[in-house]
């Protein structure tokens, strides 16, 4: 029976992420307490964001933010505007970020914070009322060694720079270490935006490497063409010199055996919002593009997009999950039989750039002591192999999957952080 303390987190993707947990719980053999002391996140927020619109009404919008768990340090995670927007996925997307950041030994727990709009249907005025609404719902429950704030899916360099400002002219004072993602201009890191596509191209790399495949005779698929998606696309192409034979985006999906020309495509997406009318390829049906034979499949949208129906007919042979949750629990059942087939670089691991570039750039705030770009993405893949390498070592030692050696790491650093620390009073 599901525990009653959880039911407000109801919501397919909570969901998923326990299941996951609780496989992970299992092979771990981790008692009923401490399993509720682990997926139970520390506090819940939902916030009404009244804002005036440009025609006169007012609409009120729904903000939420979970902060999953203190033990390592403050919580940090982003913020996503999308209509899909629930408490539970939002609770998710924190308790994965919990497993992340411990994996890569970051001194962060997991949070994650979102408001349920569509942003493209909102002005600018009203884009940046609503984000400084929402900033000011939080100030009670953030701060720069609480819960740090950062981009997602809807957000951006400016809507950080709204709630930075927002925040400051609380305190009375600049503080950019309250957000990471800021523009360069007032204390953002060079390097932020591009920093997940760079983190799954690194780590593809390295895939690729273990398997004995050149990266540029290879073939690859990209789901999701958004700001994680369409670096990674550039940096396959043109890093490595691999051929894009798939894309797509919320609007379309194109397919072609030559390779797509994945500049012209970005310049499209950037000129008219989307991928719909690129015609740099032939239009595929978008759950067709998941099974297209490729050398690497990149998931780069949003959750549950593998699944039993087309687990067992993927034909790639690197699944990089730069989205989060992109493979239910039902799919990793498939693929953990599967699993030295198809080579799986798990969620928490591929999308990790992000969140370890957000570090370096709060430290930077904190200490107001900056990188530059190759310095910060030096030691971005640094961090990055470390987890690899930690990953790869444990899978093959205990012959399990990639993502449950990766859980596996993360979780028991938790653990060992909360038990340390006891439970007061």
């Amino acid at each position: 029976m599901p525990d009653p303390t959880l039911q407000i987190y109801a919501d397919p993707t909570f969901a998923m992420a326990s299941e996951q947990f609780r496989v992970l719980a299992d092979y771990l053999n981790l008692d009923s307490n401490i399993r509720a002391r682990l997926i139970a996140p520390k506090r819940a927020i939902a916030v009404t964001l009244p804002v005036h619109r440009d025609d006169g009404s007012i609409t009120v919008f729904e903000g939420y933010r979970v902060q999953h768990h203190l033990a390592l340090g403050p919580t940090k995670g982003g913020t996503r505007f999308h209509p899909g927007v629930s408490l539970g996925e939002v609770a998710a997307l924190a308790m994965w970020m919990s497993w992340k950041c411990a994996l890569t030994g970051l001194p962060y727990g997991g949070a994650k914070g979102g408001v349920t709009l569509n942003p493209t249907e909102l002005s600018r005025r009203e884009l940046e009322a609503v984000s400084r609404r929402y900033m000011q719902e939080m100030i009670p429950f953030v701060g720069p060694h609480v819960d740090i704030m950062g981009p997602d899916m809807g957000t951006n360099e400016q809507v950080m720079a709204w709630f930075m400002d927002t925040y400051s002219v609380y305190r009375g004072f600049a503080v950019p270490e309250i957000v990471t993602g800021k523009p360069v201009s007032i204390g953002g890191t060079s390097g932020r935006r591009e920093a997940t596509g760079r983190g799954v191209v690194y780590l593809i790399e390295r895939a690729l490497n273990m398997l004995k495949l050149p990266p540029h005779q290879c073939t690859a698929v990209v789901q999701g063409f958004g700001n994680v998606g369409s670096v990674t696309a550039l940096g396959l192409a043109y890093r490595d010199g691999m051929k894009v034979i798939g894309i797509s985006d919320a609007s379309s999906a194109f397919y072609n055996e030559k390779g797509i020309d994945i500049d012209a495509a970005e310049k499209h997406a950037l000129e008219h919002g989307n991928l719909a009318g690129f015609d740099g390829a032939d239009s595929i049906n978008a759950n067709e593009l998941l099974t297209l034979k490729c050398d690497v499949l990149v998931p780069a949208a949003v959750e549950g997009v593998i699944t039993e129906r087309n687990a067992a007919k993927l034909q790639c042979r690197v699944l990089a999950e730069a989205a989060n949750g992109p493979t239910t629990p039902d799919a990793d059942r498939i693929l953990f039989d599967r699993w030295e087939e198809i080579f799986v670089i798990p969620d928490i691991l591929c999308n990790a750039g992000g969140v370890i570039v957000s570090y370096f750039e709060w430290v930077q705030g904190l200490q107001n002591f900056f990188w530059n770009e190759t310095e910060i993405a030096d030691k971005l893949f640094r961090i990055l192999e470390q987890a690899f390498t930690a990953m790869i070592k444990r899978s093959r030692e205990a012959k399990i999957p990639h993502r449950m050696s990766a859980m596996a790491i993360g979780v028991e650093r938790v653990l060992a952080a909360k038990k340390s620390r006891g439970l007061f009073p």
